[in-house]
């Protein structure tokens, strides 16, 4: 009887502590999918003329909305990118 109610708390953690993991990671990849879209806009309507790089994309997907800001900043004072 007490291995079972061990079992129930444990899955009960278990559950809570996913429900805690999955919804961080859920702002990480809205996060990460508007900073694509905000460089994807700056380079196609604005024509900032940023390139496609694998570091610049890497920076804007891990980043996100301010890693994609630095990018275009970057790229427009020319120091990177």
């Amino acid at each position: 009887m007490a291995f079972e109610i061990i079992v129930v708390i444990l899955a009960i953690l278990g559950v809570i502590a996913a429900y805690y993991f999955l919804k961080t990671v859920s702002h990480l990849l809205i996060n990460t999918v508007i900073g694509l879209i905000i460089f994807f806009i700056a380079n196609s309507v604005f024509n900032v003329g940023v390139p496609y790089s694998f570091s610049a994309l890497l920076v804007c997907a891990l980043g996100g909305i301010p890693g994609s800001i630095i990018v275009i900043l970057l790229h427009l004072f020319g120091i990177a990118f």
